[in-house]
């Protein structure tokens, strides 16, 4: 197997992007990003370290939850999660990330390119906070590329289409996948009771 290591080789199997393409990137928010980000409940981060090794983590809350701070920046509370900081720990020595957002049932989806730093300030704690209880940190990003990203991968997936969801019974439970990659004594069933649990306590 040959791989494709150079950009003029990669260009040789690929049509020019069209003017569309090209042009309908901006480098701000304007009414239509502000409209998307305050009515997304979900992202996907892309980041990596200074390595090279990459991350994606998806961020959820309530719509609305990714602030807008200004035309050019925006901010994301990180709320409680397995205190791993993949993410995190990658901005700190490289800035460069990806966000990809989505709302529930639309298949375009708005992506953002920019460089992120963190911050504990007060008072961006206290504006992001939900459910009473403030994020630890909160990821500012300014934006260095805004742009609508087209539908075709959502209408080849079927992704919002629930007559193409398996049925959630024929899939593992978090508790058995992590009791087989742990190798663990403990129950399935308690496993996932644990679990359930967690996610009660400790959402915000």
């Amino acid at each position: 197997m040959e791989f494709i290591t150079d950009r003029e080789a990669l260009r040789q199997h690929y049509r020019a992007p069209g003017d569309g393409a090209v042009k309908k990137e901006l480098r701000r928010l304007d009414e239509h990003a502000k409209s998307f980000l305050a009515r997304s409940p979900f992202v996907l981060v892309g980041s990596s370290d200074d390595k090279g090794n990459a991350d994606v983590t998806p961020k959820g809350d309530k719509p609305g939850f990714v602030a807008v701070l200004d035309d050019s920046t925006i901010a994301i509370p990180d709320r409680p999660g397995n205190n791993r900081l993949d993410t995190l720990e990658n901005v700190l020595v490289n800035p460069a990330v990806g966000l990809l957002f989505l709302i529930p049932g639309m298949n375009e989806t708005l992506r953002i390119n920019g460089e992120a730093r963190l911050t504990a300030d007060p008072a961006l704690r206290e504006k992001l906070a939900a459910e009473g209880k403030l994020p630890v940190t909160v990821m500012v990003v300014a934006i260095k590329a805004v742009y609508m990203h087209c539908a075709k991968a959502f209408m080849r997936s079927e992704l919002w289409a629930p007559a193409t969801w398996p049925d959630r019974g024929s899939l593992p439970t978090l508790g058995q996948i992590l009791r087989d990659h742990l190798a663990l004594a403990e129950n399935a069933d308690a496993l996932d009771r644990s679990l359930d649990e967690a996610y009660r306590k400790t959402m915000w």
